[in-house]
């Protein structure tokens, strides 16, 4: 039997729930819960959680929320696959909010943002050629950046740096928010990547994947 409007409950489907480092945006090395949903319509080359594309479990919100207050947080940050791939997530930015959390949310920006809760703050990855899918940025989704928000490039040869580079002059986007450069992983080494930046005196910040070279490509870390 189907359950009446009256009776339906919110609910996700979530691959995992766990607590470690953040390990990249401005609040690197900080503890934080990670609440990672399943989906995504995106398939970029170098996707290091394909596992989070399928399967998963139906969570209620408050069971969500639970899950995280077992932590006893400070941060939090709902991330993917895509996130906003499940409407319900902008519902959850909101109750995690309430709850008195320091909010991010990991999105592609291939999905609309304009209805984020503004208290969250944005990372938002801007797909680079080399992903494979930068067909599939929705540029409008710039407008909606804050001071507070950061805009990711994940950088896999020079051609991507290039791209990158004239995405910075093209949208102003440092006087948008805050731009990290960050090397992907296996394929360019962040050392040549911050000898570009420094060449060109770019007003980005380098990034690496600190849960990497902590504990590698591990799950759930």
């Amino acid at each position: 039997m189907i359950a009446s409007a009256a009776t339906w409950e919110p609910r996700l489907r979530v691959t995992e729930i766990f607590y470690s480092l953040q390990g990249e945006s401005r609040s690197v090395g900080w503890p934080a819960v990670f609440v990672r949903l399943t989906g995504c319509p995106l398939r970029c080359s170098y996707c290091d959680t394909a596992y989070a594309f399928s399967g998963g479990r139906w969570m209620r919100l408050e069971a969500i929320v639970a899950s995280v207050q077992a932590y006893a947080p400070h941060h939090v940050t709902v991330t993917g696959g895509e996130p906003l791939a499940q409407p319900t997530c902008r519902e959850l930015l909101s109750v995690l909010c309430n709850a008195g959390y320091q909010v991010s949310l990991e999105t592609s920006g291939a999905l609309d943002v304009s209805k984020v809760d503004p208290r969250v703050v944005l990372v938002m990855d801007l797909k680079t050629p080399g992903s494979g899918e930068a067909r599939r940025n929705r540029l409008e989704n710039l407008r909606c950046l804050r001071p507070q928000d950061q805009v990711k490039f994940v950088i896999c040869d020079r051609a991507d740096y290039e791209w990158s580079k004239a995405q910075l002059l093209t949208f102003e986007l440092p006087e948008r928010c805050e731009v990290l450069y960050s090397a992907s992983y296996g394929q360019l080494a962040a050392a040549q990547l911050a000898d570009w930046i420094l060449a060109d005196r770019l007003p980005v910040r380098l990034q690496v994947q600190l849960h990497k070279y902590l504990w590698g490509d591990v799950r759930g870390r």
